[in-house]
């Protein structure tokens, strides 16, 4: 996905939610931070939104612009609805979106995770794309070790799962 793709999907989003304020938080997120992301990190065809302002809204989306709808024929990609707890993110991520609002986005604001929030969800998630998609931003130097374990810091996970996330992280940084 593209960021004028993106920009496409946040304005179809915002006028069926009518809502004028859409988070994004799904691995596409990046391009709020990063318009000129490497490939690497573009590969999917989907973008994880929910209104701000009427999260129950989400459905909606995903049913006019979602997987296999003619929106997502016509142009190649498309929205997944999702809801704010989708994710595991630090305290305080709201404050900290990066907004997208531009002549593409006509008039609705996408609303992006910071990279260091959307890496987090990553390395909780622990997906094997989540993982390769972290790689990558490490990689990239696209997200900072320190910043990164401060947020870590401010993110609420079982003890268990935090010795786990904290080895990835260890891992993917001693790989540069």
């Amino acid at each position: 996905m593209t960021r004028s793709e993106l920009e496409h999907l946040i304005r179809a989003a915002g006028a069926i939610a009518k809502d004028r304020e859409i988070v994004v938080i799904g691995s596409q997120a990046v391009l709020g931070e990063y318009p000129d992301a490497p490939p690497a990190l573009l590969v999917s065809m989907e973008a994880d939104v929910f209104p701000l302002h009427h999260p129950e809204r989400a459905d909606k989306i995903e049913g006019a612009i979602g997987e296999g709808s003619r929106f997502h024929e016509e142009f190649g990609y498309y929205a997944q609805g999702v809801g704010p707890s989708t994710a595991t993110l630090p305290r305080g991520w709201r404050k900290r979106l990066v907004r997208v609002n531009n002549e593409n986005t006509g008039g609705i604001t996408g609303l992006c995770l910071d990279v260091h929030d959307l890496a987090i969800s990553k390395y909780v998630a622990g997906r094997e794309k989540d993982l390769v998609f972290t790689r990558v931003l490490v990689r990239e130097q696209l997200i900072d070790k320190k910043k990164l374990l401060q947020r870590f810091a401010m993110t609420n996970v079982a003890p268990a799962l935090r010795k786990l996330v904290s080895g990835r992280i260890e891992r993917d940084f001693h790989l540069i």
